[in-house]
């Protein structure tokens, strides 16, 4: 099955895995791997609400820079 951006995050089979950093308050992402190695993110406060869907090498990126710290920036206050 094939899935889009907006797709309802709830009818998204499989299992969503949340961070060991959350706080259990609802302040996390969840992500989960679908079928054709694409991954599904969902806002872990509205798991019926959209779910963004990113290629496998997208969400490489992503977490590369993530680990380098180039989003640091976006945190700041």
């Amino acid at each position: 099955m094939q899935f889009v951006n907006g797709a309802t995050a709830s009818g998204i089979p499989g299992e969503w895995l949340k961070s060991s950093f959350s706080s259990g308050i609802g302040n996390c992402v969840e992500v989960t791997r679908l079928e054709q190695g694409d991954v599904a993110v969902r806002n872990s406060r509205f798991p019926d609400g959209p779910a963004l869907v990113f290629t496998r090498a997208e969400m490489v990126a992503f977490a590369h820079g993530v680990k380098g710290s180039e989003f640091d920036q976006v945190l700041e206050m």
